[in-house]
């Protein structure tokens, strides 16, 4: 695992506040509930009976459901200040219009994701915000400052790492990242830079000969290397094995702890889920929709769904009652129920009451991806265009 480094802007940021992981808050309350009603949990399900009421039979489900980073939770709370203010953004090249009247912002200390499609938009829409290119209309504020008529003040406190990038081939890695180092005024230290992005190994291999997953920890060096206020990161991980990757996600947490405002734009949902605190889905040159992860998933994911075989006729009204219920069909011998929030926690409340037991539970969650696969898969004129802040 790559070492930790100072990496505090020379004025941090304000931070904001943001709620724990939906994932460990649905495991506590869920575990609250069995101890409540004397079912086994966790800390002792070696010891509780295999068969016996719903609460021991769904006990296992306060383990956490899958092996991958926890998603960030339901509630956001805006930070008191904003690092980007985007306004109506609209860019076009001859007659393709690629950002189409874009609002959003970002507040200082946040990591907020830009998700899409191939040819959605994304990065066109960062890259104005970088001041990497000129806008037809609308407003764009990065700190205070306009990317189009001060971006000579904005590239000393914001960094960039590009979706595609070339450098001279027969540059070390040690010089190029010394000449972006040499552009600001107060860097990163250069050795502890690579240190971290572990290229201590390649400091003095020619930047031709690296690998794709090597070049691409550079590119991120160099965007880092000027100690951003702002950094926007475009497709940051592409190209890295597992482990790199992971190891990047800490480098990101790490210089948002302390400051930074971080733009991510990522094809991969596990990354949002992971990292960012909103995200903001964009298709056709239009935001989708916007919201933390955990909060797409759940309105436009499918929600969670619980299949279940009783162990004895119940009416329907018993779970359809319920606020958090959605929907409760009967497939064959088994029930399916969809619904949102603490889904298990109140079903399985309403079936022990009633003395119905579940056999055969599967509960699934769904997923960032999930919400990303239905909004993108209808067409154009069908989206909706849901922005909560």
């Amino acid at each position: 695992m790559p070492s930790r480094m100072n990496y505090a802007p020379s004025e941090p940021a304000s931070q904001g506040a943001f709620s724990g992981a939906q994932q460990r808050a649905r495991e506590r309350a869920v575990q609250q509930a069995l101890r409540g009603r004397g079912a086994p949990t966790r800390d002792n399900a070696a010891d509780a009976p295999t068969k016996g009421t719903a609460m021991t039979v769904l006990s296992r489900y306060s383990e956490p459901m899958r092996d991958h980073a926890e998603p960030k939770g339901l509630t956001y709370r805006p930070p008191t200040e904003l690092a980007i203010e985007v306004s109506h953004l609209r860019k076009s090249y001859g007659p393709t219009v690629a950002v189409d009247d874009v609002s959003f912002s970002v507040g200082s200390g946040e990591i907020f994701g830009v998700i899409g499609p191939n040819g959605a938009g994304k990065t066109t829409a960062v890259e104005c915000v970088g001041g990497l290119r000129t806008r037809d209309s609308g407003t764009v504020s990065v700190l205070g400052l306009d990317p189009q008529s001060e971006r000579g003040a904005l590239r000393q406190v914001v960094g960039t790492q590009l979706q595609e990038g070339s450098m001279p081939v027969r540059l070390r890695v040690s010089e190029l990242v010394g000449l972006f180092a040499s552009f600001y005024p107060h860097p990163a230290d250069t050795s502890d830079l690579l240190d971290l992005l572990g290229l201590a190994s390649k400091r003095n291999a020619y930047y031709g000969r690296l690998s794709g997953g090597q070049k691409q920890r550079v590119a991120i060096a160099l965007a880092l290397v000027g100690r951003p206020k702002v950094a926007i990161l475009d497709e940051l991980t592409t190209g890295l094995d597992p482990q790199a990757r992971r190891d990047t996600w800490e480098l990101v947490a790490s210089i948002r702890d302390q400051g930074v405002t971080v733009v991510l734009v990522t094809h991969f949902m596990d990354e949002a889920e992971r990292l960012c605190d909103r995200v903001m889905l964009v298709e056709h040159g239009q935001v989708v929709a916007l919201d933390t992860p955990a909060m797409l998933a759940q309105r436009h994911g499918g929600g969670t769904r619980l299949s279940f075989r009783p162990s004895q006729p119940f009416e329907d009204s018993l779970l359809t009652g319920l606020p958090e219920v959605r929907g409760l069909q009967h497939e064959g011998g088994r029930v399916v129920v969809n619904g949102t929030g603490d889904l298990l926690g109140v079903v399985v409340h309403a079936l022990d009451g009633a003395g119905v037991e579940p056999h055969n539970a599967d509960l699934t969650t769904a997923s960032l991806e999930d919400a990303f696969l239905r909004l993108t898969s209808r067409p154009k004129a069908a989206q909706p265009r849901e922005v909560s802040s």
